[in-house]
């Protein structure tokens, strides 16, 4: 099941908590406590799962962990069905390492399920916890490892399926700036410029988030201080300058400063009629805006680039995007219909990771309108993707929620 809003996530997090199963309770406390950090009802629910952690350790409550990512249809109690091997310290370590080293990534990608990710590793360091049992009489280790694995291939997953575009695409412009500013490299500050338009590409193949900020920071300051005389595309340059920085304080997890930027370099896009500078920017706005759960204004945005775009890739990860923004927002008629238009788009391409994608989206949305034998139809499209794909978590969450849609099919008649 899909929880759409912060009232969704509070009553599974006060259900769990009435079922005794506090450890998980916690996670949607934190879930809806990171959507809606002003409601006094998280506060006080992370507060009493906390205490009822405490006071019952020794005698850990089934674990059962819910995926709410696009493929949101797997448990992690699923996960379960396979044997686990005995884990040793020494690959405790070895994890524990693993996690630090794609922590940022992780955040990135899972979205708020990087929360459960982090609580989960919260348990695993509780030695008295991890050795109880659950009802079941498995280990709670090895459960909550079972847990933190699922989501580390969620990782991997969502890494894989971004399409190529999003990755290059700022590479890609920075170089096309290069090019534009050596025509002008008459004049110091533009050497100057190009000099530092490549030690920040650099630091962003990198991956060196502060080296790449501080570059993009005291280039913008000095680019300021220039004229258009000396600086001919000055507003092509500091658009650029704080798209970067924007990418760089989103990867630090500052949203509002890294939409600051974003807006700025909209700003300037638009007074140059940069095309493809507006629409990365409106891309970024949107991108952000989803980061805090505010899927209206990302929906704006990003309905905005849709005649900006050009390759079909993109359009099939952008209206699903926006499928996924109506969704949350329970709008499900629009959610269906940008979830086909994805579908459209990637059957044209014949992009197998994003029919799957969509055809997930089309599902949920037609079983949130009641059209129980549509949502049939896609979920088995979906399964076929799946299996094609040999995405075994997905397969296995699609047959799960395939054969509970059919048992409404047959209620319905």
């Amino acid at each position: 099941m899909v929880f759409s809003s912060f009232q969704g996530l509070y009553q599974k997090a006060e259900a769990l908590y009435t079922k005794g199963e506090f450890e998980f309770a916690l996670i949607f406390y934190h879930r809806g406590h990171k959507l809606r950090p002003e409601l006094q009802e998280f506060r006080l629910g992370i507060q009493k799962a906390q205490e009822a952690i405490n006071n019952s350790v020794g005698s850990p409550s089934s674990v059962k962990l819910e995926n709410t990512s696009d493929l949101s249809l797997q448990k992690a109690d699923e996960l379960k069905k396979v044997p686990p091997k005995p884990v040793k310290k020494v690959q405790l370590k070895q994890q524990a390492q693993k996690t630090v080293m794609s922590e940022r990534t992780a955040r990135q990608l899972l979205g708020e399920l990087y929360t459960d990710k982090e609580h989960l590793e919260k348990l695993l360091r509780d030695e008295d916890l991890i050795k109880g049992k659950t009802r079941n009489g498995e280990r709670l280790q090895d459960v909550i490892l079972n847990c933190i694995s699922y989501l580390d291939t969620r990782t991997e997953f969502w890494h894989q399926q971004k399409p190529i575009y999003a990755r290059q695409r700022d590479q890609k412009l920075l170089r096309q700036q290069w090019k534009r500013t050596r025509n002008h490299l008459s004049t110091d500050p533009t050497r100057y410029i190009l000099k530092n338009l490549e030690e920040i590409d650099a630091a962003l193949s990198a991956g060196k988030t502060k080296k790449y900020l501080k570059k993009a920071q005291e280039v913008l300051k000095n680019v300021h201080g220039w004229s258009e005389e000396v600086l001919p595309n000055k507003s092509e340059v500091l658009e650029n300058l704080h798209s970067c920085i924007g990418n760089a304080l989103m990867d630090l997890d500052d949203v509002d400063k890294a939409l600051e930027n974003y807006q700025k370099a909209l700003d300037l896009s638009q007074e140059g009629k940069l095309i493809e500078s507006i629409s990365r920017a409106l891309d970024n706005i949107g991108r952000a805006y989803t980061r805090v759960g505010k899927f209206q204004q990302a929906i704006e945005a990003w309905e905005k680039r849709i005649p900006m775009v050009q390759e079909e890739q993109e359009k099939a990860w952008l209206f699903h995007e926006i499928g996924r923004c109506y969704l949350e927002l329970q709008r499900h008629t629009e959610a269906r219909d940008y979830g086909v238009r994805s579908l459209s788009m990637a059957d044209d391409i014949g992009d197998e990771k994003w029919q799957l994608n969509a055809s997930v989206l089309v599902a949920q949305a037609e079983m949130k309108l009641g059209n129980h034998q549509a949502s049939v139809l896609h979920f088995e499209r979906a399964l076929d993707w799946a299996k094609l794909l040999q995405d075994n978590a997905a397969r296995d969450a699609i047959q799960k929620v395939l054969h509970e849609t059919r048992q409404q099919v047959t209620k319905c008649h």
